[in-house]
């Protein structure tokens, strides 16, 4: 007889499987992700049918099996109806599952990966359909903290050069910090063209080091054909910090922004707009994606989203 086990687990990615079965990707508390066989979940009649769609939160019954495991039995235990009903809260959700999926270990516990993922689901729901900047600031918010969870935190409270604190300057309109995805978090603009300047008086005085070696060279043997012993020499290598690749610039508000979101819950900072948040969204976007090696497709969902909210709403 098969083995079977029980599980508690969210439902993140549904396939086809011949005419009336379901390959269903799970995260569950107790054993990570799993991906398992829901028979007869497309027919009609199933009772697996809706607890096998997309954030249905179920107490599991799984028979082991060679290749793939099979649900028997399944308990609803929660939904999400109110992300389906919107368009941007079901993008950001599948935006974040998609992150769950790349960080989800198999065969061992996630129980914080499980209740932070469920946690920020409810968040999504409950903002109001009325406020496009909640989602964007909701999904910024969760895409942070799952980016913490796996040690992948960017840097945003110093710069990543200098180590100094960065504090957003409101007082001037032009103010800006550069962000390198590259290097892992904020970077000041003013320690960059230092670093830079550093480095070309640098490459200006080895040149002119070889120079002069060249120089002296040539007046001890003038003629190229004669004998030339190698001396013994010492050769001193400098290494030199690197400069950083500006990924993209952000404003006072943007920053004010990116560093609230490593508190528990989600502050309401005054100013902000849509184009701040968006903003923000594209700048962890980028960061998440070289990360975790992959694009995250439901991104482009939110792109298209937010834009016809704007042209919707200008």
């Amino acid at each position: 007889m098969s083995r079977t086990y029980k599980a508690t687990g969210i439902n993140l990615k549904t396939q086809a499987l011949g005419e009336s079965d379901k390959i269903v990707t799970i995260l569950t508390r107790e054993f990570g992700l799993i991906r398992a066989v829901a028979p007869g979940a497309r027919k009609h009649n199933s009772s697996l049918g809706g607890r096998s769609g997309m954030f249905v939160v179920n107490e599991l019954l799984i028979a082991k099996g060679r290749s793939l495991d099979k649900i028997t039995q399944a308990q609803t235990l929660k939904t999400y109806p109110g992300l389906a009903k919107d368009l941007g809260k079901l993008a950001a959700s599948q935006y974040l599952a998609e992150i769950v999926l790349c960080e989800a270990l198999s065969e061992q516990p996630q129980e914080e990966l499980y209740d932070l993922f469920n946690e920020h689901l409810h968040r999504l729901e409950m903002v109001s359909s009325e406020n496009p900047s909640g989602v964007l600031a909701h999904l910024a918010h969760g895409v942070f903290h799952l980016l913490a969870l796996a040690g992948l935190t960017p840097q945003v409270q110093i710069c990543c050069l200098s180590q100094h604190p960065l504090k957003p300057d409101f007082t001037d309109p032009n103010w800006q910090v550069g962000f390198s995805t590259p290097a892992g978090g904020t970077v000041s603009l003013e320690a960059r063209e230092r670093l830079r300047k550093e480095g070309e008086r640098g490459a200006e005085e080895q040149r002119g080091r070889g120079a002069g070696g060249q120089r002296e060279i040539n007046n001890q043997f003038p003629m190229p054909n004669a004998p030339f012993p190698m001396p013994n020499t010492q050769t001193v290598v400098v290494h030199r910090q690197e400069i950083p690749v500006i990924s993209c610039r952000l404003g006072a508000m943007e920053l004010a922004l990116l560093q609230h979101l490593s508190q528990p819950e989600i502050m309401q900072v005054d100013g902000a707009k849509d184009h701040h948040w968006l903003s923000v969204e594209q700048t962890l976007r980028q960061y998440a994606q070289y990360q975790l090696g992959r694009p995250i497709r439901s991104a482009t969902l939110i792109d298209s989203y937010f834009a016809a909210n704007h042209d919707a709403t200008v």
